[in-house]
């Protein structure tokens, strides 16, 4: 079958339909059936082909021009209500930020999407947006994530946010995540746009789970061909290790590929994927030494 990816906003979530039988490009508009009534989408990914189980829908049909200019015509009127929205709110002095807002295709729903510190009472609001617009009215308190990926912007990587370029969902993202990948607790390099921890973290986390469960921790002993050295560095992208030698007049520091050590270490004994224990861990000398690694 022969996929394609839309979009209903400019950073709104990908859907997925079935395109059997039309020739799509990038940004052509199409129409389509959601929960919502039928909805004009546009092409955010060229079509694909796919065999898959998973029940697609069809899209209806290439959108005409009169329903592009309806479509232009509804982002004009949602510019207006936008600022109409906000006038009302301070207005009744709402603790509220005004994010978006956005109408179903067949205008009979006005969905208007905020922030706010914590609960708000906003059931005046409602009655006031109503009476001007004679319409359906929702107010839907969003989060800073959610923030971000209606606005939109540029991450300190230069590219377009995550969020409202690719991202359907938001995964968990803790501090953890930037501990196991060696970075800087830095919330200025750390945060993203919407203040909160970048998304990206994620994106590697089976990468570094993979290499703490085979590299060791810095702190730890391993055999090298100088002989026995403690782990001061790892860098888990390019698999190498610092190691420090101790002699009676001095100290000094190697930089080792795992690879070229890892048969010496092959009897490592390592309780779980989140910590290397090299309890009962055999020197150079066959005798036995007490080296606990970090947790990672």
């Amino acid at each position: 079958m022969k996929i394609v990816n839309l979009r209903t906003r400019d950073a709104g979530v990908t859907l997925r339909f079935r395109c059997d039988g039309y020739s799509l490009a990038l940004g052509d508009a199409v129409m389509v059936e959601l929960e919502t009534g039928e909805e004009i989408a546009f092409v955010a990914q060229e079509p694909y082909a796919e065999e898959t189980a998973e029940d697609i829908p069809y899209i209806k049909r290439i959108a005409s021009e009169k329903e592009l200019e309806k479509y232009y015509d509804i982002c004009a009127k949602e510019k207006d209500a936008f600022f109409k929205c906000k006038e009302l709110i301070a207005a009744r002095s709402i603790e509220m930020n005004l994010v978006d807002c956005e109408y179903t295709f067949d205008m009979k729903k006005l969905t208007f999407y905020f922030t706010a510190d914590g609960r708000v009472d906003f059931r005046e609001l409602v009655k006031d947006l109503a009476y001007t617009f004679r319409t359906r009215i929702e107010l839907r308190q969003i989060g800073s994530r959610d923030q971000a990926k209606l606005v939109g912007g540029i991450g300190m990587c230069g590219r377009e946010l995550c969020c409202c370029s690719f991202l359907n969902r938001f995964a968990p993202v803790n501090l953890k995540l930037a501990r196991s990948q060696g970075l800087s607790l830095n919330p200025g390099k750390l945060n993203g746009a919407c203040g909160r921890l970048m998304c990206c973290l994620q994106f590697e986390k089976e990468a570094y789970d993979d290499a703490h469960r085979r590299l060791p921790e810095p702190g730890a002993r391993v055999r090298t061909p100088r002989g026995m050295g403690q782990v001061t560095d790892v860098n888990y992208i390019e698999e190498t290790l610092n190691i420090k030698f101790i002699s009676e007049s001095e100290t000094e520091i190697e930089k080792f590929s795992w690879a070229d050590l890892e048969d010496l270490n092959g009897d490592m004994v390592r309780h779980n994927s989140n910590k290397n224990d090299f309890n009962d861990y055999p020197d150079m000398n066959g005798a036995y030494s007490d080296m606990d690694g970090d947790e990672g």
